[in-house]
């Protein structure tokens, strides 16, 4: 069997023979390694365990350790600037000695390992990018720059290039891709009642990419114009303190509740028991918060980026808002009132969102090597 080697900016915690990582990645990548003989990953460290980190099925996986790189300051940037060469150096050997290379973009890992990648036609490689490939989007000049080598046909060979969504711009080297995270085995119709209390949940990083403010805030204005709502927020990141003080200050505690970082269970048992997942993110690939939420019947609310107009049936599924308070809330109170709507939607949501399971992932990588 195959030697695979993997190219990521996904940190990872080793001891001894445990090695882990945010548990949606392993779990992914541990479909990818069934059908690998030798794995190496090639990634920067983690200092310590968070708790939605998991352990990869297998103990028998190499791990390269590098440094990560950081460019959000000037001293950071110099730091960043210097280890480049070795963190270079450590890919192509890594790239030199595999049979397939595995990349995962966009992020600054995928940059070396896209540039490094050229030197090697004659290997299979297979490059998942999970951000939005939207060519019409406002992205960073690294992003496109990752973008353009990837769909380069003569710069990228041998190589499938995973993308969500389908769009006008693809090269022979891209293909429309998907994820997933339950089994056939757990498809059934969850029918769920909608009528008040209303349950909102919100799943992702608290960052302001991913803007929980604003969720925060809609659920704030559904509770003044008197509907019986409340927002379960699953998640850590850098706005975690300030919205736990704006909770606090608004007096939404009983309403709006931080659960932090929470394991898949815990998460599943959230879809099961919510009515609506929020997110109304600034930028997303496949975005697996609505995706997993629609898997139980959640109806998704979100803002019209990348594939989700497209995983939402342009709100045949879904509802679209946008980014703006009042905009948001009144769409959401529009179809509050008429549960049969509601139902339907849900239905079609779920409908949509159990074509996507992880047997169906399993036989899509297996014609990828």
């Amino acid at each position: 069997m195959m030697h695979f080697s993997v190219f990521t900016h996904a940190e990872h915690f080793e001891k001894e023979s445990f090695l882990c990582a945010y548990s949606p990645f392993v779990r992914e990548m541990d479909i990818w390694f069934e059908y690998a003989g030798e794995v190496l990953i090639v990634s920067p460290v983690k200092d310590k365990i968070d708790r939605i980190d998991k352990a990869y099925d297998r103990n028998d996986i190499c791990f390269q350790p590098i440094k990560s790189l950081n460019f959000t300051t000037f001293k950071n940037l110099i730091i960043s600037a210097i280890r480049i060469p070795r963190i270079l150096f450590g890919i192509f050997r890594a790239m030199y000695k595999t049979d397939h290379i595995h990349i995962r973009c966009p992020g600054n890992i995928g940059l070396l390992a896209c540039l490094m990648q050229v030197f090697f036609p004659k290997k299979t490689k297979s490059i998942k990018y999970a951000g939005n490939w939207d060519p019409n989007s406002n992205q960073p000049l690294s992003y496109r720059f990752q973008k353009w080598i990837l769909k380069n046909e003569v710069l990228t060979r041998k190589a499938k290039v995973l993308v969500y969504g389908n769009w006008n711009d693809l090269s022979k080297n891209v293909v429309p891709f998907f994820t997933s995270s339950y089994s056939v085995t757990q498809k059934k119709v969850y029918n769920k009642e909608f009528s008040a209390p209303y349950r909102f949940v919100f799943i992702g990083t608290l960052s302001e990419g991913k803007r929980p403010l604003l969720a925060v805030k809609i659920i704030q204005e559904l509770l003044d114009k008197g509907y019986d709502v409340s927002l379960d927020i699953y998640g850590s990141g850098s706005m975690h303190e300030y919205l736990s003080t704006y909770i606090e200050n608004n007096q939404l505690g009983g309403n709006v509740i931080l659960h932090g970082n929470q394991g898949s269970e815990v998460i599943m048992h959230a879809y099961k028991n919510s009515h609506f997942s929020l997110l109304a993110s600034k930028s997303e690939g496949w975005p697996k918060a609505l995706a997993e939420a629609m898997f139980f019947g959640c109806i998704p609310i979100a803002s019209p980026v990348s594939c989700v107009p497209w995983m939402l049936g342009n709100g045949d599924r879904g509802i679209l808002i946008k980014p703006e308070i009042q905009s948001a809330v009144q769409g959401i109170s529009n179809v509050l009132s008429n549960s049969e709507k509601l139902h339907s939607v849900s239905l079609k949501a779920q409908k949509w969102s159990q074509n996507y399971t992880l047997e169906k992932f399993r036989s899509e990588i297996i014609k990828l090597l």
